[in-house]
C-alpha cells in the first residue's frame, strides 16, 4: 500500500530515524518561519519509542525512566501535524518512484527524503560472539538485557577501552560485577587523549578495581554445555572467567539504505553528502553518524549531528547554510573519573607547543596545546576539569590566551587569573552541541528579556545538550545580567530561578513537604544533582520530616546520606558514632575495638575527638549500628552537611589552668545541635581557658571561657581557606551563650547559599559581623523568636537516623551489595594488611574481599556476623 502524496501546497518530507539528531532536525525545521504550512512530515523509526537522549544511556542502569530520558517536548508531534511511526524499520529506498519501503509492506512517498539512521555497534568477528551473555551497548532495550543478564552473573568484560567502553564498564561494576576493560590500542580513550592521560587514566580506573587489559584484543569466547558464556581468552593468551560480555568497541555508519538504493558511500562506510548535507541525489539528505561529511569525517558524537541536522533544515527552508565541520570536544564522568578533551588535544597542528602539568598522587593531568602566537588549539584535562567549559570555545579561535597557558594549569592559587567568562571573545562558541555563541547569550539576555539562566535555555538551547557548557553559561548570564540592570543571576540550578535562602522561606511559609510539589510550584523540570541533595536538607530541617528519606524521596539525596556512612576510595564505607565533646567512657572504648575488631575495621582517633572506622561494606552497616546503637552510641553525622563534633579541652575540672567546665559545655552543645542540616558542614569547640587548646577560634563557632563567663567566635573555618573567627560576644553568661549560638545557626541556615560555609558567608553579609550582631543579639529585623522557636522544634524532632533505619525493615532493604544476593561481599572492595590493620588495595595489588581477609590477613580474629 502506498500512502498518497499531500495535498497542492504542502510537500512530503520522510524522516528516517528518529534518533538525537533526527528529533533535532525536526526542531530545526519548525522553528522556520511558515514551516507547518510548507511540510507534511512523516517520521519512520525502528526503536519502539520516540528519540530519547542516548548521551546519558548509562544513568538508566541506575533507575532513569525512558520517560526521563526523553528528549521530545510533550505535544510536539500534535502541534506540527507530523506523523510518527514507531517500530518500523525502512527496508528500503525507490529514488525514481520516491518512496519508501518499510518492513510491514508500506511505500511512503516523499518529495524530500532525509536519512537519519544513525550507526550499529561494531561487533569483531571473534569466535563465539553470539553466544547467550554477549551483548552490544547502544540502546535502552540493551540497557534491559544486560541488565537481566547481570543479575545472574559474577564476572563480566567490556570489549572497547573508548568513551562507550568505560561507561559500560562503569555500569557493570555499579551492578556488582567484577570488572574488566580489555582494549586494542596501548591505552585507554586512544582516540582523546595521549599517553600520560592515558597512563593517569589507567591508574585511577583500576583503583576502583576494575582491571584493565590494554594492547590485546578479544581472540575467543568459550561458552558452556548450556550455551552461555563462562570465558574469553586474549590475543597475549590470557583467559578470563567470565558470565557477561559487552562489545563496546566501535559504531559503523549505518548507509544500508542508500548503499542498495545506488548512492555513493565512503570506503570505510558512511553516506557521501556534501556541506549542504546533500547526497548523490538532490531529494535525498543525510546527517548524523551515518553520513560521511563533505571534510572527510564520519562523525560519533552528537554536536557535529546537530550541526548537521540544522544545516539539513535551513537548506529545506531556502537558505544557505553549510556544515564545515563538527566540534569533537568531549567532557564525561568516566567510572568516577572526570575526563575531558578539546581542540587539537594531541597537538598535530605545525609548530604546536604543549603545556604540560601532572600530579599522579592527585590524580590529576593537565595538557594545552597552544601556538608560537600563544594561541590555544586544544587540550586535554583529567582529574580536574572545572576550567574544561571556558577553555574550550578558545581552542581553535586565533586569540591569543589572555593570561599564560602555565597559569591555566597550574592549581588554584590566591591571586592567580583564571580563563572565564570575561576572556571569551565575543563570537566564541559556548554550546557545542547547538552551536551557541557568547554574544548570543548576551543578546538572549540583553535584548530579549531572559533573566535566568532556564530562561537563556529555553532561549537559544544552551546547555541542554550534554550539559558540559552550563558552568560557563552561567557565568555568562550572571555577568550580563550584573552589567544590565545591577541584578546578577542567582537562582539555584536551571530547574529554580530562586536562590537556596529564597526556597528555604518558600518551604517554611508554604509548608511544603515534597520536592515534587515544590519544583512543580515553584521551579521546572525533574531537578538534578545540585537541587535535590539542597532541597533534601531544606525540608528535613524545616519539618517533621526525617533526613533518612523514603521512596521517591530518597532519591534527592547522595550517596553518603544515603547510606548514613562516608564512602571511601574503595567503595567501602566509614563508620563514626558520635562522641560527645571526646568524653568516652572505658566500656565505650571497649564496644567500639570490639566492632573493629569483629568486623576487621580500619580505626582512626580523628581530629574532632571521636573514633573513626573505616572499611565496612554497605550491608554490613546494619549489624555495626546494632552493635553501636545497643551500647548506646548514636549517627555521628560524619556523612552529612550538619554539625560534626564540638571539640573540647577538659576544663576546670582536670587542668589547673581551666577556668570553665568546657567538657560540660561541649557535651551540652553537641547534643543539642546534633542532626541539624546546614549548607555545609559545621564544626566546633569549647576551651576552658584563654591557653585556647581546643583551637575554638578556627571553628564555624568557637567558645573560650574567661574568668567572667564564655566568649563566642564565629566564622572560622578551616580547609583550603583558613580563616580565623571574629569575636563576637564577650564575657556572657551560660543561657546568653546558648541562646545567641541558637540564633547565629539558623540565621545561618536561613540565608546561606548552597555549600557555603560559615566564613564566606559572614563576609558576604551588608554589614558583616556588625550586622550579624544586630540581627541575632539586638532584634533588629525582628526575627529572633522566630529563629529561636526553629531551633526549638529541631530538637524536639530530632530522632537517631541509624536507629530509625534499623526500626524499619523497608529502609534496611537499602543496605545490600546486590539486591538479587542480599548478604554477598562486594567482590570490587579489596583490602590488604598493613600495621596491623587493614587498608584499601592498590591496583597493582591482589587483595582479599571482606569477610576473607579477616580470616587471613588478620588471623585469629572473629569473622564479621
Amino acid at each position: 500500500m502506498t500512502s498518497p502524496l499531500p495535498a497542492v501546497g504542502r510537500r512530503r518530507l520522510v524522516l528516517v530515524g528518529h534518533g538525537m539528531v533526527g528529533q533535532r532536525f525536526l526542531e530545526a525545521l519548525f522553528e522556520q518561519e511558515g514551516a507547518d504550512t510548507h511540510w507534511q512530515v512523516t517520521v519512520l523509526a525502528e526503536e519502539p519509542r520516540p528519540a530519547y537522549d542516548r548521551v546519558r544511556l548509562t544513568s538508566a542502569f541506575s533507575g532513569t525512566t525512558a520517560e526521563e530520558l526523553s528528549l521530545c517536548p510533550p505535544g510536539f508531534f500534535a502541534a506540527h501535524g507530523i506523523e510518527l511511526r514507531l517500530g518500523g524499520a525502512v527496508t528500503g529506498v525507490d529514488r525514481r518512484e520516491r518512496t519508501v519501503r518499510t518492513a510491514s509492506g508500506h511505500r511512503v512517498r516523499y518529495d524530500e527524503l532525509v536519512l537519519a539512521t544513525g550507526s550499529y555497534p561494531f561487533v569483531p568477528p571473534v569466535p563465539g560472539h553470539d553466544a547467550e551473555g554477549c551483548h552490544v551497548y547502544r540502546t535502552l532495550e540493551d540497557v534491559a538485557a544486560i541488565r537481566d543478564r547481570a543479575a545472574g552473573a559474577r564476572t563480566g568484560a567490556v570489549v572497547g577501552g573508548g568513551l562507550l567502553g568505560l561507561e559500560a564498564a562503569g555500569a557493570l561494576r555499579a551492578l556488582g560485577l567484577v570488572t574488566h576493560v580489555v582494549e586494542f590500542a596501548p591505552r585507554l580513550m586512544a582516540v582523546q587523549i595521549d599517553a600520560g592521560g592515558g597512563a593517569l587514566l589507567r591508574r585511577k580506573v583500576e583503583a576502583l578495581g576494575v582491571s584493565v587489559h590494554t594492547g590485546v584484543g578479544a581472540q575467543g569466547i568459550e561458552t558452556g554445555p548450556d550455551g552461555r558464556v563462562r570465558a574469553m581468552t586474549l590475543s597475549d593468551g590470557t583467559r578470563l572467567a567470565v558470565d557477561l560480555v559487552v562489545f563496546a568497541a566501535g559504531v559503523r555508519p549505518r548507509d544500508r539504505l542508500a548503499r542498495e538504493c545506488g548512492l555513493p558511500v565512503g570506503e570505510r562506510g558512511g553516506i557521501v553528502v556534501d556541506a549542504r548535507c546533500r547526497t548523490a541525489d538532490p531529494r535525498i539528505r543525510a546527517i548524523g553518524e551515518c553520513a560521511l561529511a563533505a571534510d572527510g569525517h564520519v562523525y560519533g558524537l552528537v554536536a557535529p549531528g546537530y550541526a548537521m541536522a540544522e544545516t539539513a533544515a535551513r537548506e529545506l527552508d531556502g537558505q544557505e547554510a553549510r556544515f564545515t565541520g563538527g566540534d569533537t570536544s568531549t567532557k564525561l564522568k568516566l567510572l568516577g573519573v572526570d575526563v575531558a578533551s578539546f581542540g587539537d588535544a594531541h597537538g598535530r597542528t605545525d609548530g604546536a607547543l604543549e603545556v604540560l602539568y601532572a600530579n599522579s598522587r592527585a590524580g590529576v593531568y593537565k595538557k594545552l596545546v597552544v601556538d608560537a602566537d600563544g594561541a590555544l588549539l586544544g587540550g586535554i584535562l583529567i582529574g580536574d576539569t572545572d576550567s574544561y567549559a571556558s577553555l574550550r570555545p578558545l581552542a581553535g579561535s586565533g586569540e591569543p590566551l589572555t593570561v599564560p597557558p602555565e597559569q591555566l594549569v597550574l592549581p588554584a592559587a590566591p591571586g592567580r587569573q583564571a580563563a572565564g567568562a570575561a576572556a571569551l571573545p565575543e563570537e566564541a562558541v559556548v554550546c557545542s552541541c547547538h552551536h551557541v555563541s557568547k554574544a548570543a547569550i548576551r543578546s538572549a539576555v540583553g535584548e530579549q528579556g531572559c533573566d535566568s539562566v532556564a530562561a537563556v535555555k529555553k532561549c537559544t538551547k544552551a546547555g541542554t545538550g550534554c550539559g558540559s557548557c552550563e558552568k560557563l553559561l552561567g557565568e555568562i548570564v550572571t555577568e550580563e545580567l550584573g552589567t544590565a540592570d545591577g541584578a546578577p543571576a542567582r537562582g539555584l540550578c536551571e530547574h529554580f530561578t530562586h536562590t537556596r535562602a529564597e526556597l528555604y522561606e518558600i518551604v517554611r511559609v508554604k509548608g511544603i513537604t515534597t520536592f515534587a510539589r515544590l519544583v512543580a510550584e515553584h521551579g521546572s523540570g525533574r531537578g538534578c544533582a545540585v537541587c535535590k541533595p539542597v532541597v533534601a536538607s531544606v525540608l528535613a530541617g524545616l519539618g517533621d520530616t526525617p533526613y533518612i528519606l523514603d521512596g521517591e524521596q530518597a532519591a534527592l539525596q547522595d550517596t553518603n546520606d544515603h547510606f548514613l556512612a562516608n564512602i571511601q576510595r574503595n567503595g567501602s564505607y566509614s563508620v563514626v558514632p558520635r562522641i560527645p565533646g571526646g568524653e568516652i567512657t572505658p566500656d565505650g572504648l571497649i564496644t567500639i575495638g570490639a566492632i573493629a575488631r569483629d568486623f576487621g575495621l580500619y580505626t582512626k582517633i580523628t581530629g574532632g575527638q571521636r573514633i573513626d572506622m573505616l572499611g565496612a561494606t554497605v550491608d554490613q552497616l546494619p549489624a555495626i549500628w546494632r552493635r553501636l546503637v545497643d551500647a548506646g552510641f548514636e549517627s555521628g553525622h560524619a556523612y552529612g552537611k550538619a554539625l560534626r563534633t564540638v571539640k573540647s579541652c577538659v576544663g576546670q575540672t582536670w587542668c589547673r589552668y581551666g577556668v570553665q567546665d568546657s567538657v560540660a559545655l561541649a557535651i551540652e552543645l553537641e547534643l543539642r545541635y546534633r542532626g541539624l542540616r546546614a549548607p555545609h558542614k559545621l564544626k566546633s569547640a569549647v576551651s576552658g581557658c584563654a591557653r585556647e587548646c581546643a583551637e575554638a577560634r578556627g571553628k564555624d563557632f568557637g567558645v573560650i571561657a574567661t574568668a567572667a563567663g564564655w566568649s563566642l567566635y564565629v566564622g572560622g573555618n578551616g580547609g583550603t581557606s583558613p580563616r580565623h573567627a571574629d569575636l563576637l560576644l564577650e564575657d556572657v553568661d551560660r543561657a546568653t551563650l546558648v541562646r545567641t549560638i541558637d540564633r547565629f545557626l539558623m540565621f545561618y541556615i536561613r540565608t546561606a547559599d548552597r555549600l557555603e560555609r560559615t566564613a564566606p558567608w559572614i563576609e558576604r553579609l551588608e554589614g558583616g559581623l556588625d550586622h550579624l550582631r544586630a540581627v541575632i543579639v539586638d532584634d533588629t529585623l525582628g526575627i529572633c523568636a522566630e529563629l529561636d522557636s526553629l531551633m526549638s522544634r529541631h530538637i524536639q524532632c530530632y530522632e537517631d537516623e541509624w536507629a530509625a533505619t534499623l526500626a524499619d525493615p523497608e529502609r534496611l532493604r537499602r543496605f545490600s551489595s546486590f539486591v538479587n544476593a542480599p548478604g554477598t561481599p562486594d567482590p570490587t572492595v579489596r583490602f590488604v594488611p598493613e600495621r596491623s590493620q587493614i587498608r584499601p588495595a592498590r591496583p597493582d595489588e591482589d587483595g582479599h574481599v571482606l569477610p576473607s581477609l579477616i580470616d587471613t590477613a588478620l588471623a585469629g580474629k572473629a569473622s564479621a556476623p
